[in-house]
């Protein structure tokens, strides 16, 4: 449970009219085609569809195809316009205000509050809503704002088509999606083990979305969510302690690997 200010503090921090320098952007999430690894669709971009930086994909026979997310995030939207707009769609927020959008969906596969990773399917592709045909509508936003779509950290052909070859989870399916969350609010180091003992391995700061690629039993350790000995690999050897990870579940995440 987060703790609340006592309110004579709230209201000595609000009468002093402290100024907080505002914090600098955050870097975009590394988009990757939001399908399962090494597939290739044909990805469309064209002047006048809306919004105009969206990215339409098909390929043969991909009624009920799978869908990834294309970065770690939370799910915060799903909804239905019916025989119109977006038809089934979902929005994951991804933090630092980049939020991915997923349309013309036969079904989905999440709900609200979701946590998910490179790897998680989210839905299926179909031709719900305003579609002529079956396909995924895909966006990416900025603070609500549609931009340029970029996969692997490179923008999306504009404007025509091209095939683009999935890099989602070519390391493994299974994967799990969180954020560093620190009792202290600072940067978390990372490991190249489970447990503090072993070299560390670079840090990540306080609300960055993490992909979870396995878990391990480790070292117990304490942190912001209590105790244990539960460890997230978040990249190569590099461990972090799950009690210092938001992922929506205590300990064990059921669909995520565990570490050789």
């Amino acid at each position: 449970m987060r703790r609340l200010l006592p309110r004579a503090l709230v209201t000595v921090l609000v009468a002093a009219a402290i100024v907080v320098p505002s914090a600098p952007a955050l870097a975009a999430p590394v988009f990757k085609v939001p399908f399962p690894c090494g597939q290739v669709w044909g990805g469309q971009t064209r002047t006048d569809h809306s919004p105009v930086n969206a990215v339409d994909f098909n390929r043969a026979d991909d009624v009920d195809d799978l869908v990834y997310a294309s970065a770690p995030g939370m799910v915060d939207l799903v909804g239905d316009q019916g025989a119109s707009g977006y038809g089934k769609y979902l929005r994951i927020n991804h933090g630092g205000g980049y939020t991915t959008y997923y349309a013309h969906l036969n079904n989905w596969y999440v709900a609200v509050g979701a946590q998910v990773g490179y790897g998680s399917p989210v839905g299926i592709v179909g031709s719900t809503g305003n579609s002529t045909g079956p396909h995924l509508h895909y966006e990416q936003r900025l603070n609500g704002s549609s931009v340029r779509v970029k996969f692997d950290g490179v923008e999306a052909l504009y404007y025509g088509s091209r095939n683009y070859t999935s890099s989602n989870a070519c390391d493994g399916a299974g994967t799990g999606a969180g954020y560093i969350d620190t009792a202290n609010s600072g940067a978390q180091n990372l490991y190249s083990a489970p447990g503090t003992s072993y070299p560390v391995a670079g840090s990540r700061n306080d609300g960055t979305y993490v992909t979870i690629y396995c878990q391990k039993a480790g070292q117990s350790v304490t942190g912001k969510w209590g105790t244990g000995n539960v460890w997230n690999r978040i990249g190569t050897n590099q461990f972090v302690p799950d009690v210092n990870t938001d992922t929506g579940y205590t300990g064990f995440i059921p669909s995520v690997a565990r570490c050789p």
